[in-house]
This record gives structure tokens, sequence and C-alpha cells, in this order.
């Protein structure tokens, strides 16, 4: 066990044997056995992870048994957090938010949601920030995939993946773009090997050789920031050499002519200069993928992560409709970073939407909301996103900021400015398992309980809602946190918070949505899981207005900011298999972290010669926004472009420039890197 590590013993349930949880890291789902006196871990044999694991999944519960786990509630009292009563804690910051209300207005409030925790406890916060009187709550979907959700509803009117992993296994072409499954979501890899195995043609498109294209039969790297270019060269062959579905265009879309004009001009050729991928290279993979006859797209930051994020996704979903890869011939996968990311979105937890991504100005849903919660109404103005809270919080328009398992003094893009605001808030409270970079700046800090010390149903990427079970008490004196969130609604004087279960809240929510009002939460927790709102969306028509898809034709929209001769080379950021986000879980499983080893900075060995840099060296890397130091790795990236793993110390330096969804342009920032004589 590695120096510094030290462990509290579990408080077993009585009489218990193997439980099931969902796993706690990526979106994909997996579900965990877990002995509750060992709390080792096995992999679930059936859907979605039909018994693989990856390395995080195999080590999940290290982390819950932490010596570092916050065991009561905490009230800032100066410079310290000292410890206070739960009854006093959830009483004083209640005070302390109706006050504000009352002062400065209800928007003068906001609320952050966590995508690792339950759809139950995301509900349940989303219902206390609308009942209070705002939309300011949101979830760090801002910074991943709401370009997606953006994207996808402008097209096909719904903003989720569109069909189970299952359906990867006999689709002809698999386009991965943007996106690298080897080390995001490796259980996945095991589809698409499958696939391969079938007889599926693999392409990934990234700015980098990445692992996932030892898979592929083609591997194209691009220069940072022209994915559109790339995308509408590839329908310009399509297009040109009347490759594309006509039957299907014509019968179930609509903007076929404007896709036609724009990508005119977007020859092969011109799309080489930009790009750097050969144009033979260009048309030979839209032939590829055009001739498939089926085929899935899945993308990931890569794509989302821009200032033209949502173009970006929008050129990828045009490149699917012009073959009719969707329903039974193709799908749609936003391939989601967190266990309930999907759920939180899901829940309502945007600032945006309400529960099931309806718009919060559909008259006749946000009554049946608010008859569900016995209200006239609630608000239908848009909330401030995550991404816009800091501006108004140095404005003064935000007052007092509620997080519940979110960490954005490490996770927000340029995280200096956050951590500014953070200071000036009136009132902060923190919602957590470890006091985390954010925690420190809290007013009141509330211990919740990790995610197997609980019970309570998570959503997964494809929209698969499964139960993850109790499997040992929580630790000291912390509480699931919809225990705690019942405790505030009830203390703000709320109505609808007299839960005695997690069960009712399941109940609940399962009574806003049709296609779950004659299920069960018994029936939930047997079998593998239960679609929201079925398993696969578009079979006949799309959630549109008239039942027709958009084909949105988009231009190259260039990055915020460009490398020039003060800040030459480009930095993007990417993930490791054995890190996770903040790592608030993953640097306290000694396991994974033997794994992980140093996080260093990838340089191209070129750029490193000519900078006088060798593998190891210690290297300052710098842009418009601050620097840090670390080790270099030499290896497989283009000239010019540097990538750090995020999130170690990487968000002092990414860029906050925002796309449509109010996500930032964590891929690309101009930078500088210099060689240290002394680390």
């Amino acid at each position: 066990m590695p120096k510094g590590f030290f462990y509290f013993a579990i408080n077993v349930l009585s009489g218990d044997h193997v439980k099931t949880v969902v796993c706690p890291y990526c979106g994909f789902g997996c579900r965990l056995l877990v002995d509750p006196k060992t709390m080792k871990v096995k992999p679930h044999r059936g859907e979605p992870n039909r018994g693989k694991l990856c390395p995080k999944g195999l080590h999940a519960t290290e982390f819950v048994l932490s010596g570092d786990r916050l065991r009561r509630p905490l009230k800032r009292t100066g410079d310290y957090l000292k410890p206070v009563s739960w009854g006093r804690a959830i009483e004083e910051i209640a005070s302390r938010l109706l006050e504000i209300r009352e002062l400065y207005g209800p928007d003068a409030v906001a609320f952050l949601a966590s995508s690792k925790v339950s759809n139950e406890e995301n509900y349940l916060l989303q219902k206390i920030a609308r009942l209070f009187g705002t939309n300011n709550i949101d979830n760090c979907a801002r910074l991943c995939h709401e370009a997606s959700v953006h994207a996808l509803k402008m097209a096909v009117g719904t903003g989720a993946q569109t069909n189970p992993y299952e359906d990867l296994e006999r689709f002809g072409v698999i386009l991965i773009w943007g996106y690298n499954p080897a080390e995001t979501h490796p259980v996945v890899m095991d589809y698409i090997r499958r696939a391969k195995r079938n007889g599926a043609r693999i392409i990934v498109v990234d700015v980098r050789k990445t692992t996932s294209m030892a898979f592929a039969d083609y591997g194209l790297i691009t220069r940072p920031g022209t994915d559109i270019v790339l995308a509408n060269a590839l329908m310009h062959v399509i297009i040109h050499e009347e490759l594309y579905n006509e039957e299907f265009v014509k019968a179930r879309t609509t903007g076929f002519s404007e896709i036609k004009m724009a990508v005119r001009k977007y020859t092969p050729e011109y799309a080489e200069k930009v790009t750097g991928i050969p144009a033979d290279t260009i048309k030979e993979v839209a032939r590829e993928f055009a001739s498939a006859g089926s085929g899935a797209v899945m993308w990931g930051m890569g794509l989302t992560q821009h200032v033209s994020g949502v173009e970006n996704v929008l050129a990828v979903i045009d490149l699917a409709l012009l073959l009719g890869y969707i329903g039974k011939r193709g799908g749609l996968y936003p391939m989601r970073g967190q266990n309930n990311v999907q759920g939180a979105a899901y829940m309502g937890a945007l600032s945006e939407f309400l529960p099931g991504y309806v718009l919060l100005t559909d008259d006749r849903f946000r009554k049946r909301v608010a008859s569900l919660w016995e209200v006239d109404d609630l608000p239908t103005e848009r909330g401030l996103y995550l991404t816009e809270l800091w501006d108004a919080i140095e404005s003064g328009d935000v007052r007092a900021l509620y997080i519940v398992g979110e960490n954005p003094a490490v996770s927000e893009a340029n995280f200096t400015r956050v951590r500014k605001a953070l200071k000036k808030l009136d009132l902060l409270v923190v919602q957590d398992v470890f006091m985390s970079r954010t925690a420190k700046y809290a007013h009141y800090v509330l211990p919740a309980s990790a995610f197997c010390e609980k019970d309570g149903s998570y959503m997964n990427s494809e929209r698969r809602i499964q139960w993850s079970h109790m499997v040992c008490r929580p630790m000291g004196d912390s509480k699931p946190d919809w225990e705690i969130l019942t405790m505030l609604g009830k203390a703000l004087g709320l109505p609808g918070f007299d839960y005695s279960s997690v069960e009712e809240i399941t109940a609940e929510y399962f009574r806003l949505f049709p296609e779950l009002e004659d299920r069960s939460v018994e029936e939930l927790k047997q079998g593998d899981g239960i679609f929201l709102p079925k398993k696969r969306l578009h079979t006949w028509e799309f959630a549109t207005e008239d039942g027709r898809a958009r084909l949105i034709a988009v231009e190259q929209i260039s990055p915020w900011e460009k490398p020039d001769q003060e800040y030459p080379f480009i930095l993007t950021t990417i993930r490791l298999i054995s890190h996770y986000n903040t790592g608030e879980m993953t640097l306290r499983s000694p396991s994974l972290l033997k794994l992980m080893g140093e996080s260093r900075v990838l340089i191209n060995p070129d750029d490193a010669r000519m900078l006088e840099i060798r593998d190891g060296d210690w290297v300052e890397i710098e842009t418009r926004r601050g620097k840090i130091r670390m080790r270099a790795k030499l290896g497989n990236i283009q000239r010019g472009v540097v990538a750090v793993p995020f999130h170690f110390k990487a968000n002092r330096l990414t860029s906050d420039a925002l796309n449509k969804a109010g996500t930032p342009e964590f891929k690309f920032s101009a930078a500088k890197v210099r060689k240290l004589e002394r680390g």
C-alpha cells in the first residue's frame, strides 16, 4: 500500500451476500458484484458489461475506504472548518438561502448537480431549485456533451444516444471521431472488436495516434480544430459520387439542398490543405463509410469541447443522416464520460430543460411537473449555464451556490477565475465525499455517502436505467445525498419532501414519463434495467414537429485563439485509462495509482529535439491564462501540438471561450513550451 494511505473498516450490513452496484466511473454503466465483507469486485455477467471490467471498475471500491473520507458536517469559523451537527447545519443553510432570496431574489442562488450521484438525487436537487424559484440548476454535462444535446435536439429532436451498445456488433462500419474508447470506455472496445470480427470496418479520427487506432482499418490524424472541414469533405465525396441514400433523404429528412450547396467547396483537395489528411484517403474513407449499408457514429469531447462544438456534432450527424444510418440501420453515440451524466441531464439538472430534455417553455409538460409537485407553475426563464456562473458571481448577481458532488475549482476551464469567484460568494455549500479543492472554499461542507453506501438508480449512455444496491453502511456520520436534500427541502419549507425511502423518489420521477408510468421500482431492481424512452430511437420517425430529421449545413469555424510567434503550439487535453476527472477517487485508489504513474505532457519528438527536450525532462507549458510544470513524454502526436492529461492541473491553462451550448474550448489553446533546467 502506498505511503500515506490508511483505511477505515467498513460497517457490514447484517446477513448480506454479494450486491449488484453500478460502477461509479464512466458512462458505459458496468454493473459490479461487490462482496460486502471484503469489498472485492467481480464483473456482472449480464448487460451491459457482459463479464468485462476495466481497471477502474475492478478497483472501484478502494476510494470508498479511504481515510480521507468526510465523516461529519463542517462549518466555517474564520479560517477554519469546524464540526457542527446535522440539524444546525441544515437549519443555518436554509435560513441563509431564504435570506438571500428575500434580499436579492431567487436567481441570486444557484445549484450545481452531480454526474456522480443517482437519478433520485439529481431529481431532488433540480426540484429544490425550481420550487425555490430559479432555473439556476446545471451539471457538468455542460462541460462535455451539452453541445451534443443541442445538436441532436436540432437535428433529430431528442438529445441523447439513439441506440443500445449491442447494435454496434451488427453494423457494417463504425466511425469513431474525437474519442478514444480504448482508454475512456475500455469495455465498449469489446463490442467494437466483436463488430470487427463480424466484418465491420473501423474508422478513427483524432488529433493524435490513439490506442484505439490500433484496432482501426483507417486512422485519420487531423489538425486540431478542422473537424468540420473533414466532415464536409467526406459529404462532398458522398454527394458528388451519388453514394447517399436517396430514398431515406427524400422520405425522412429536410435540408438536403442546403447541405449539397454548402459542401461543394469542401473538396478533398481543399480539405487536405486544411486537415493534413491526403485527398485520396478522404475519398477512400468516404466510399468505405457510404458502402457499408449500416453504421454507427461515435464521438467524444474531441468534437464537443470547441467553440464550434455544436456545429462539429451537427456535421457528423449530417454524415449519418445522408446514408440513413439511424434506427435499425445505424446509430448516433455521444459517449458519456461519467456514470450518471446522462441521468443528471435526463432528470432535469440543466438550466434550459425540464426532466426528459423538455424545454421550460413547453406549457403542457411544465404544468404536468408543477401538478406533480403540488404548485401552480414553475419559472420559465432559462437559468445560468454552469460556465456562466463565474461572471454572475463576479458581478454580484449570484450570491449563493449549493454544489453537490462536483469540483469546479479543478474541472472548470481557466480555473483561476473560478477560484476567485468561489471566494466572493456570501454562501457556498459543498456536499461531497471528500474535502475537494472546491470544498476548501466552502462555508458549510456536508459529508455525503459513497456510491455503494446507498440505494438508487443510474442511467448510462444508452439510456438504460439500472438499480444500484447498498453494500455497506455510510462512513461515520455521512448521509446519502437524497437524505441530505430531503432535509434541506423540508427546512426551506418546500412542498413534497416527506420522503422516507429512495424508492419513493424513484416512483415519483417514474410518474413524470409516460413510458415509465406503468413500470414499478421492483421491476427496475430485477433484470438488466429499463430503457427510457425505448431501446432504439427514430426507427420510424424523428422526434421533430414534422417527424423528419434536419440536415443542417455548417461551415468551418476557427478556434477562439490561434498559435502565433509568442504561443506557437496548440495545447489539447486527453484522458488516461487509470485516471479519472479531478482525481478525487482515482488518486485515493492505491491500485490505480500504481497503474497511473506520473502525469506527463505529450510532445512530438521533432518538436522536442528543436527545444532540446528529452523524454523525462521537466518542462513549463504556458498559455495566456497561466503556466504549469511537468515532465515531458515524447510520443505519437503531431508537430506543433502538445497534450496534457486532464484534470491534474491542465485547467489552469485551458481556454474558457464558450460554444453555443456553453461548453469551453478545452481542446484548443495557444501555448508555449520551454525546457526547465530543474524540476
